[in-house]
């Protein structure tokens, strides 16, 4: 098939690239390289430097003939999200429109959709959350997120669009950018390996449910696949905490530092953790990589691209 991966110079979109380029697809990736990596981008695959809301994603779904989309895209950073809810509003709303209508005039098979299973829930009545859990977003990522699948139900309803919307818990692994806002395990990583202290945000008692990338991918194939339109957790339903991912990290990297407290980020839950019971019963999705595995593969995968160094594939 023809699958086109938004967002695939990134982190969580390079992975599922591959994995598609690795099961014999063709793989179309548009990437305006914002937050995203050409160093990412596999050779085997046709790459586009093209925004997602540009008149240009026109010509490349008709060019290259597009059948499945991957939209991985996204402006990600819930902090941005709260100084900046336009901007986001225009990236991962606005954006998505586009693809929805470029989608619906080619008459593609699948639209998998990357939603969020931290910020869409807010802050949770109980714990792990499963999909009936009620929508309480504390941020505009959050917010946008969930209209996002709402369109979804629209073209669904209105146009017969077959789609499968994966709420991410929050997902970690080799490739995350440890440069920016988000992300905790690259930035910790990044920092215990460069002898700096990172910062923890509050009392770094807050929970999150880590699932590792090559987790995530696993679920976009299977997705793709699914005969059926669906809403699906992508979490391990495991809580750990911010203090608790920094001791493991810190353990592996070797030097003793000691972290930062600052205070606490604006629009970010304090607890958050998702069932993966109705994935693992519909197209028998499980997670498989433990969390003090996944981070020593990560730990490992950034003492191997320090800044300065050689970045390999």
């Amino acid at each position: 098939m023809n699958i086109l991966v938004t967002g695939g110079a990134g982190f969580i979109g390079s992975h599922i690239a591959d994995a598609c380029l690795d099961a014999g697809h063709r793989v179309i990736i548009v990437d305006n390289l914002s937050t995203g990596r050409i160093e990412n981008v596999n050779p085997r695959a046709m790459f586009h430097n093209v925004d997602i809301r540009a008149k240009e994603m026109e010509k490349i779904f008709t060019g290259e003939r597009i059948e499945v989309v991957v939209h991985q895209a996204a402006q990600m950073d819930v902090r941005k999200s709260v100084d900046d809810p336009s901007f986001d509003c225009s990236v991962n709303i606005l954006g998505s429109i586009n693809l929805l209508e470029l989608s619906r005039r080619a008459g593609i098979r699948k639209f998998v959709f990357a939603s969020t299973g931290g910020a869409i829930y807010g802050e949770q009545d109980y714990f792990p959350a499963d999909e009936a859990h009620p929508l309480r977003p504390v941020s505009p990522y959050g917010i946008s997120k969930l209209a996002v699948e709402k369109y979804l139900f629209f073209y669904h309803h209105q146009y017969g669009l077959q789609y499968i919307a994966l709420r991410y818990a929050n997902v970690y692994g080799p490739r995350q950018n440890p440069l920016g806002e988000a992300g905790v395990v690259a930035i910790f990583s990044r920092k215990l390996l460069a002898g700096e202290r990172p910062v923890i945000n509050g009392d770094g008692k807050q929970t999150r449910d880590y699932v590792f990338v090559q987790d995530v991918v696993r679920a976009n194939m299977l997705a793709i696949q699914y005969p059926a339109t669906d809403i699906f957790n992508v979490g391990t339903g495991c809580e750990t905490t911010v203090n608790e991912i920094f001791e493991s990290l810190r353990a592996a990297a070797g030097p003793r530092v000691e972290p930062i407290y600052g205070p606490a980020k604006q629009g970010e839950q304090f607890r958050s953790v998702l069932s993966h019971d109705h994935i693992r019963q519909a197209i028998d999705w499980r997670p498989e990589v433990p969390i003090g595995e996944g981070l020593q593969r990560t730990m490992e995968y950034f003492r191997q691209h320090q800044p300065g160094g050689q970045v390999s594939r």
